[in-house]
């Protein structure tokens, strides 16, 4: 299938993306959730059994180590992340854990991720999460974990093909979610943010930080700057006169103001793009990107579907 093909097919109905490379741990024991409340952004504790949350790492002065989704379970904390971000955990576990009834077993090879795409992902399942993102199940094939864009399949990696087969649904490329993701204006680890990036400046706050919680590593930083600060700089769209790639420069006069993170050629938009730009680079300005110097657009996020 081509790229359009498989957009039309995960807008339209729905479609399996295999997301089985990212970095999965299972964090047990008695004081794993009140390690965890201390260590990343969000709200551990105050997750019910059956529910999760998006939540990041951070140095001591505010930057991202890595991203990651935690599921809450009965006696049990799951844990993904981006391959890359997967050492920054473990290592956070195995060094600040000492002393404490927390227990970490790395599960990457043992556990597959398929990702349902679409606004008929449900319909391949036994049974489905409640709609809430995070929320998830336990279904015939593993545990059944509801997305912003779907639902995510977790089950043994030696039962992947037999589940992809059960479930019935076309495989689609990375190249066509991302396009989705992009649209939909979330960044990613390793892409449109990394270790020099501060959550508001991506866009995070609002999914991964709670301001309500207790300290937890990294908090003065982004509490200081939420209440009384300005970021330097801010997650914005781009609607691009031609197509671009990840790191081409965008210029605002004669001043480089960012990079491109992530870019596609979407359907519905045409080239688009992310990119975390500085404040001076406002939605509404025309920017030149790349070596071409071709024009663009900032926007607000997300993308809005024609």
């Amino acid at each position: 299938m081509t790229v359009a093909t498989e957009y039309e097919l995960l807008t339209g109905a729905a479609g399996l993306v295999d997301r089985s490379e990212r970095g999965k741990l299972l964090i047990t024991g008695g004081d794993a959730a009140d390690f965890l409340q201390g260590q990343v952004t969000n709200d551990v504790e105050g997750l019910a059994p059956g529910t999760g949350c998006y939540a990041a790492l951070l140095t001591h002065k505010g930057k991202i180590l890595t991203d990651m989704r935690l599921l809450r379970g009965d006696g049990w904390i799951w844990i993904d992340t981006e391959a890359v971000g997967l050492p920054a955990i473990r290592h956070n576990v195995s060094t600040y854990s000492i002393g404490r009834d927390v227990r970490m077993q790395d599960l990457t090879s043992e556990r597959a991720i398929l990702s349902l795409i679409g606004p008929a992902a449900r319909d391949a399942l036994d049974t489905a999460p409640p709609d809430e993102e995070h929320a998830f199940v336990e279904g015939e094939h593993g545990i059944y974990v509801a997305t912003d864009l779907g639902v995510d399949v977790i089950c043994p990696a030696a039962d992947a093909d037999g589940v992809r087969a059960a479930l019935g649904l076309e495989q689609v490329s990375e190249e066509a979610a991302e396009c989705l993701r992009i649209e939909s204006g979330r960044p990613r680890l390793g892409h449109e943010f990394g270790s020099e990036t501060i959550p508001q400046e991506a866009g995070l706050n609002e999914r991964a930080v709670s301001f309500s919680k207790g300290c937890y590593v990294g908090q003065e930083t982004v509490a200081r700057l939420h209440y009384k600060g300005k970021p330097n700089r801010y997650l914005r769209g781009l609607r691009l006169s031609a197509p671009a790639e990840h790191g081409d420069p965008i210029v605002l006069g004669e001043r480089e103001v960012g990079r491109i993170g992530s870019a596609c050629v979407s359907p519905v938009h045409g080239p688009i793009a992310l990119a975390i730009v500085r404040r001076e680079a406002s939605p509404g300005d025309t920017v030149l990107v790349g070596p071409a110097r071709a024009e663009a657009e900032l926007v607000e996020l997300p993308f809005r579907r024609a």
